[in-house]
Formats: structure tokens, sequence, C-alpha cells
């Protein structure tokens, strides 16, 4: 298995047969999130995807014009079920939503939508991905929940979990009171959810690239909470664009 982090929160999969994209964004918005700390790439310099999986519709992990501009209105798209006829509505032909609990196949992968929730409340999921004897499970913008116990039930052990990592603090504006807590995880929840997991390999997203005081804001020492903590896998620290095999 090739997997290869795009940049963000994207993460790319190819098998012999297929490639699967989750929630590829090039185009973000600068006044929300402030210019990119770090090089960021378009969708131009990745395989084409045979299918595009989406956490949610924030716009740093949903972006539909890039989507459009490369890949065309009839890539596939999976996206949670609540949100089907908004990204209909954005110019796409194929689009399939799922509840928590069901799945989807391209080839020899199998998709499943699970449980996730951030700061903000809005629809989302997690997708776990199986392919032949290989787990992973991509949780988008997820906050800390109850429910890690009965995904670890269900699907684990975990091969490689891509966790948020930023433990963002926002100002969403528009008359929204702001709450002052983290919108995902943070280093020592990602441990925890990791663990949990029974992960082989943590794979970190949703980190680096964007600080922008006040209103988006990243924690600090992230990456040396993360090398301190205590935990009984690897971390697997990913440059934008970089990529590696997989062989469990």
């Amino acid at each position: 298995m090739r997997v290869q982090r795009m940049q963000w929160a994207g993460i790319l999969f190819e098998d012999e047969e297929h490639v699967l994209m989750i929630d590829p964004a090039f185009k973000f918005n600068k006044e929300f999130l402030g210019l990119p700390l770090e090089k960021i790439y378009d969708f131009s310099v990745f395989k084409k995807p045979d299918l595009i999986l989406i956490t949610h519709l924030h716009p740093d992990h949903f972006d539909p014009e890039s989507i459009l501009e490369h890949f065309g209105e009839n890539i596939h798209l999976v996206v949670p079920k609540p949100c089907l006829e908004e990204v209909k509505s954005r110019g796409f032909n194929m689009v399939t939503g799922l509840q928590i609990g069901e799945n989807i196949k391209c080839g020899e992968f199998e998709i499943f939508a699970e449980y996730s929730v951030d700061g903000a409340g809005d629809e989302q999921v997690s997708w776990i991905i199986k392919n032949r004897n290989q787990t992973f499970i991509h949780c988008g913008d997820t906050l800390w929940h109850g429910r890690w116990w009965s995904i670890a039930n269900t699907y684990g052990p975990i091969n490689i979990a891509f966790l948020p990592v930023n433990q963002a603090i926002v100002n969403r504006g528009k008359g929204i009171i702001p709450s002052n807590q983290p919108i995902c995880l943070g280093p020592e929840e990602a441990i925890s959810a990791a663990t949990i997991l029974k992960t082989k390999i943590l794979v970190p997203i949703h980190y680096g690239t964007f600080h922008n005081p006040p209103i988006y804001n990243e924690t600090k020492l992230l990456i040396e909470r993360l090398v301190s903590g205590e935990k009984n896998f690897e971390i697997k620290f990913l440059r934008n664009k970089e990529e590696f095999i997989y062989e469990s």
C-alpha cells in the first residue's frame, strides 16, 4: 500500500488497482487560517483518484473548486449522508452519502463511515478503510469522544491512524460566542485515542500549516508533546507530499 500525505488533512492511498483520497484541499481560507507556513501543492502533482472521501464540509477539508478543476464533475465522492445534497449542489454528478455503519467498496478497498465530532458541531464522519489485511482510520476534525472503544472493538487493531493533533482554538466570528476550547484533538488526546484503537502507526494530520492568532490558534509544542508522550506505537511524521510503502 502506498500512503501519501497530501497536505493538512489530505491523505492518498494507492494499491495495485485503485487510488483513494481523503479530504484533499488546496485553496484555503486565508482570512481565517492565515497564509500557509509551509509549501502546499495543487492536485496536479498527485495521482488521479478513483474515489474521494470527505469527512465533513469545512473548507480546509472539502475544496470543491479544486476537485472540479482537476478531476471533473464525474469524480465519485463519498460524504456523510447529511451532507449529500449540499455536495451535489456544488456541481458533482457522482456522490454517495453514508450513515455511520454503512460501507462502500472500491476494488479491494472497503470503506466504512464511523463516528466523529468536532468543536463546531458540524456533520461529519471518520473513515475506516480496509484493504485485505490492513485497516486504517482517518478522523478528520475529531475531538475526544467516548466511542473509541466501540470503534476499536469493531475494527481494531488499526494499522495506521490519521488523527488531527493541533488542538486549535478558533474565533468563529459573526456574533458566535467563542468557546475558548479546542475544536479538535491535541497531542495527548491523539496518543490516548491511538492507544485505545490498538494502533501500530500514528500519522499526525491537521497541524503545522496554519497559525493565525487571534482567529486560528494552533497549540504550542505539539511535536515535542507527541514525541515525549508515553506510547506503545510508532509516530510517523510526514511532510507535505511525502509518501511511504506500508506492508503489514
